[in-house]
């Protein structure tokens, strides 16, 4: 029996590690601006692994707004790629992709909308303002090896007070308090594997500037 045990759990363990380890999705272009995020894989088995992802944004929105006027503010993430395997274990895919941003202090946002994406699998795609943050929820699945682009996130804003500039960027200061979050999935002999795991920018660039007149 012991030796059985540690023939079954070791490699689900380290294969929920290689995953997620090298899981770094890529942007497939080097336009806008590249975050490098922070990431740490959670497996049922093994402790914790931490890894660097990066994930390229598009952001536009106007230089100048009057105080109280509106403005409109656009997040575009480039295409990204998930690896069809890693360390010779298969990623199977992941899901329930949550991408967050803090509204922008010295605006209300009046409306949130997603547009676009491809390759993300078959669930809807969502997006709602609750808590001070914009959350776009991706459900999936996306298919290991699949090649795919979130949805564009399109912000509608009313400007505050005149002074202080609208920045957007994305969420996330730790692990227990991430701007991304998903899940892997990797099949293991009978059994598929669940690796939860968390994101945050580091450093969290400002990805646009709005200065209010």
């Amino acid at each position: 029996m012991r030796p059985r045990s540690v023939h079954v759990r070791l490699p689900m363990a380290v294969a929920a590690a290689l995953a997620l380890a090298c899981l770094a999705i890529s942007p497939a272009s080097a336009a806008g601006t590249t975050l490098a995020m922070d990431c740490q894989a959670t497996p049922p088995i093994g402790s914790a692994q931490k890894f660097d992802l990066s994930a390229g944004v598009d952001a536009t929105a106007p230089d100048t707004v009057a105080a109280g006027g509106a403005l409109s503010v656009r997040l575009a993430t480039e295409p990204m790629t998930v690896p069809g395997s890693v360390g010779g274990y298969t990623v199977k895919s992941i899901k329930n992709i949550t991408l967050k941003a803090p509204v922008p202090s010295n605006a209300t946002v009046t409306g949130a909308r997603l547009t676009g994406g491809s390759g993300i699998g078959s669930g809807t795609p969502a997006v709602s303002v609750s808590g001070g943050e914009i959350v776009m929820s991706v459900p999936g699945p996306i298919s290991g090896g699949q090649t795919f682009t979130l949805p564009v996130l399109d912000l509608d804003l009313t400007a505050g007070v005149s002074g202080t500039a609208i920045e957007t960027r994305l969420s996330g200061s730790s692990y227990s308090s991430p701007g991304l979050t998903f899940t892997a999935s990797v099949p293991i002999l009978f059994v598929t594997v669940s690796v939860p795991t968390s994101c945050y920018p580091s450093p969290n660039p400002v990805l646009t500037s709005t200065a209010v007149d």
